[in-house]
């Protein structure tokens, strides 16, 4: 069961189409493993479209209404209009399932490379200069404590990996800011990730402050 989701707001923007690149991905691919909030996108354009409708100066006629009701009832299901692609990707001997929002962006996955703590990252190019990158954590790794110069989302695709505060599973939905301190790790399973940053992560105790200078070439 999910237990973390993106906030009111997030979602009222997703549903508006007023979220830079990287975040409107990771809300998107969210809202694709997450039945609660595809009815809340759904409840969020209905309540936008109404609200132009009622921008109209000309009088609402009974024909208005019922086509308005016609085009929300007659929209086909999105999984409808999206193409066939194979959602799989292998990785150290697993295949893991992307969710159909990120299997759509499948041919933007660059190449893994190993970073420190056990992990691999590999960058999704969105074309734009923003960092989404998929984030895999083998089992028993660990990211060193750390706080966030900008917003950092983690989304989690399989698996399961935890902090000081809480657990997160399958399709929870993480955002922390400045405000923040953790030390993400995983015990006896391993976790794939969605991750976007807007700045790199500051380390805040023991030796892993040394990284500081130079984390922006492995977690940004």
């Amino acid at each position: 069961m999910i237990k973390f989701h993106p906030n009111d707001q997030l979602i009222e923007k997703y549903a508006a189409g007023s979220l830079c690149t990287a975040t409107s991905v990771a809300v998107a691919t969210h809202v694709d493993m997450c039945s609660r909030c595809q009815q809340q996108v759904k409840d969020a354009e209905e309540i936008m479209a109404r609200r132009v409708l009622q921008d109209i100066r000309t009088p609402r006629s009974a024909n208005l209404e019922a086509m308005f009701e016609q085009i929300i009832e007659s929209r086909p299901p999105k999984e409808l209009k999206q193409e066939q692609v194979d959602p799989f990707i292998s990785l150290e001997g697993k295949k893991f399932r992307l969710p159909s929002t990120l299997a759509r962006q499948k041919h933007r996955i660059g190449h893994w490379s190993w970073v420190p703590g056990k992990m691999m990252k590999a960058h999704v190019d969105i074309g734009e200069q923003e960092t989404l990158d998929l984030i895999y954590m083998a089992e028993n790794s660990k990211v060193p404590e750390h706080t966030h110069r900008g917003q950092e989302i983690t989304l989690v695709l399989n698996g399961v990996f935890n902090d000081e505060k809480n657990e997160y599973r399958d399709g929870d939905f993480v955002l922390l800011d400045k405000k923040h301190t953790h030390t993400p790790e995983t015990q006896h399973e391993d976790c794939l990730t969605l991750a976007s940053l807007d700045a790199p992560l500051y380390f805040t105790s023991g030796i892993a402050r040394l990284l500081n200078p130079f984390s922006n070439l492995f977690f940004k």
